[in-house]
């Protein structure tokens, strides 16, 4: 049930004590060692010795994704390239790579935190867990093989692609835990049936899938559909890749490996907000070596719950993700997050997991059109009612959002796939 007991289901009081221990050393580290962390705390006149428990930690200043590019490749590291054993980056698409970098130690705790998420998943060392996050400078598929080692488990490291080739390693090599993002398993599992198979005879127990946000009804579709349950994992490259958090059985959120991540969540003003109340996630690397961040802004919208979990875990737990800054999109004047439409999508039986937000500008005003595929079993027996099907889906959006949305039913299979991060959002207004 536990990898580390002793961490894992650590008084909150010793937990406490010791991120001030650790936030104090890393404030420290951070300002004899990194020039950006200097000049920053000299322009809020503060000294290290300013910093005495992590209740001060609202004294330092923020790191955002922009800090990392301004600073591209290597000026926010803390270490000697010498002791950097290990490089990854992001894929760099809205900007500069957000490059990011590992010592031995950062490498160790990484695999540490990634084996204590995929114990919470149900890993054991008699588990055959199949990657199918992509390797490479993308941090997914290394960190799940890592903790998967750590565990003593036997790892498939398929990474991403070749779909059918990934549905007969599933079922030949007698897989136990699929890794991947949500909306490829979602994909695998369509790919089963367009192949034949009968989900009975593969032997998976567990999936853990993340990389994404995804609500709970993709979840139950992805759980019917493979005939296992699935965990969501949370991480991003900047802060160690996956395994900050996830969830346990109990499914009440995502634990946060507070030893060596220290959460909190703000206000639209930077204020601290209490337990339950949804507001933007920041996190302190406490134990990181060679790029140590403090008050990371994360984008991510979640609440936080530090109350003990019925698991026996004592560190605090994040909601599911509701969405990012960066992602909500404004539709005349109304925020509108993805995850959204997604909820009212997937309530509805006879539409597949697959579906795009394509949104626009006509005559000086936005447009928005959903586009989703009817499930392929159902495509024979709905299509005489295909008009009262889009009044019906166009309805329910509009209860949720207070807009009008266009809405387009299209065949099963009809929109491309992904085999990585699903591209959910077509905003061709950026080209106006």
């Amino acid at each position: 049930m536990y990898f580390n007991k002793e961490i894992e289901c650590m008084k909150r009081s010793e937990l406490k004590a010791l991120q001030s221990e650790r936030l104090c050393a890393l404030v420290k580290y951070v300002y004899e060692r990194v020039p950006f962390y200097k000049n920053k705390m000299d322009a809020l006149k503060l000294k290290p010795s300013d910093i005495k428990s992590i209740d001060d930690i609202v004294k330092l200043p923020f790191t955002e994704k922009t800090d990392l590019r301004d600073n591209y490749p290597f000026g926010l590291f803390a270490v000697d390239k010498k002791d950097v054993v290990r490089v990854h980056a992001s894929s760099g698409t809205t900007g500069k790579m957000t490059v990011v970098g590992y010592t031995r130690d950062d490498l160790e705790v990484w695999a540490e935190v990634m084996a204590r998420s995929l114990t919470c998943a149900g890993v054991t060392p008699d588990s055959t867990v199949h990657v199918a996050y992509g390797y490479g400078l993308f941090t997914g598929g290394f960190g799940a093989h890592c903790g998967a080692e750590k565990i003593g488990a036997r790892v498939i490291p398929v990474s991403s692609g070749n779909t059918a080739r990934q549905v007969t390693i599933l079922k030949d090599f007698e897989a136990t835990t699929l890794c991947c993002t949500p909306s490829y398993a979602a994909y695998i599992g369509e790919s089963i049936r367009q192949h034949g198979y009968d989900i009975k005879d593969f032997k998976l127990k567990s999936g853990v899938f993340g990389a994404e946000p995804w609500t709970e009804e993709l979840r139950s579709k992805i759980e019917q559909s493979l005939n296992l349950k699935a965990f969501d994992i949370y991480g991003l490259s900047e802060i160690i890749g996956p395994g900050v958090s996830i969830e346990c059985n109990a499914n009440k959120g995502l634990h946060v490996w507070e030893d060596h991540f220290y959460p909190e969540i703000l206000g639209n003003d930077f204020e601290p907000l209490s337990d339950g109340e949804t507001g933007e996630l920041v996190f302190t690397t406490l134990t990181k070596q060679a790029l140590p961040l403090l008050r990371y802004r994360t984008k991510d919208l979640c609440t936080l719950d530090r109350s003990v979990c019925v698991c026996g875990r004592t560190h605090a737990r994040m909601g599911k993700i509701t969405g990012r800054k960066d992602d909500m999109l404004i539709v005349r004047g109304i925020n509108v997050f993805p995850s959204q439409i997604e909820t009212v999508l997937m309530q509805m039986g006879y539409l597949s997991p697959t579906y795009q937000i394509i949104v626009g500008r006509e005559n000086n005003t936005d447009t928005m059109e959903v586009k989703v595929e009817l499930a392929q079993n159902m495509l024979s027996d709905v299509v005489a009612n295909v008009e009262s099907i889009i009044d019906d889906i166009g309805k329910r959006l509009y209860s949720v959002l207070g807009l009008n949305v266009k809405v387009r039913l299209v065949e099963a299979n009809s929109i491309p796939r992904s085999e990585g991060k699903a591209v959910r959002v077509i905003d061709n207004r950026k080209n106006k």
